[in-house]
């Protein structure tokens, strides 16, 4: 068996037995950035079908490249707004969307393609270097979305501090799932909260997370 198959199946295993516990699947976004087309090929011949990209150029090469495997692509990256056109055409859904400005030339990309998944990425941690919308804003964002005409209202994604202190993680996954429980009782779409990578997607399971993205513990480190 080869090692990219241990850790999806280790993994998933993991992913399983918390499921059993919440009655709710918990879904995992292979983390592909800097990996070639050959490792996300492995990945999927060990049942893993979704896949995020952070950079639009790199992913449009493997997409190319593996247009015999049924991916349910995900973009995760931060967002130039020349390049929504091509992200919006490129992918089943957007995790990273911060801004009115954003999401409103997705949407306009979209007049002659199916409707596209969305996912508001939170400054959890409020730090000024960091994407994301302001927690206050929200709300407006939100609704923009959910009444444009070719975009879905999926959920919230966030990257909290970098920080190794558990219980600063802990509060912070914590707060983002009050925002999504809240999220979810005005928009019947929502029903993802996206949060969690390698280091502490356990964490982040045991505090909400249904959907986690992970790249070294599948793939190794990148080289």
């Amino acid at each position: 068996m080869s090692e990219i198959k241990k850790n999806i199946n280790s993994i998933k295993e993991k992913l399983n037995l918390h499921t059993s516990k919440v009655e709710e699947k918990i879904r995992m976004v292979a983390v592909s950035k800097g990996q070639d087309q050959s490792k996300i090929r492995e990945a999927f011949d060990s049942g893993q079908y979704i896949f995020g990209e952070n950079y639009l150029q790199e992913a449009i090469n493997k997409q190319e490249a593996l247009t015999d495997l049924s991916i349910e692509w995900h973009f995760i990256g931060p967002i130039q707004s020349n390049k929504c056109k091509l992200i919006a055409e490129s992918f089943s859904w957007v995790q990273s969307i911060d801004r009115i400005k954003v999401a409103n030339k997705l949407n306009d990309s979209l007049k002659n393609h199916a409707s596209l998944n969305i996912c508001l990425q939170v400054n959890i941690s409020n730090e000024d270097s960091k994407s994301g919308v302001k927690i206050n804003e929200i709300d407006s964002l939100a609704k923009y979305i959910n009444d444009s005409d070719k975009l879905i209202l999926r959920g919230l994604m966030a990257i909290p501090s970098n920080t190794s202190d558990e219980e600063i993680l802990r509060n912070e996954y914590k707060q983002l799932k009050v925002i999504y429980e809240d999220l979810k009782k005005n928009y019947s779409s929502v029903d993802t909260l996206s949060m969690g990578m390698s280091n502490d997607y356990l964490l982040a399971i045991e505090n909400g997370a249904n959907l986690v993205r992970i790249g070294s513990k599948i793939f190794g480190k990148r080289t």
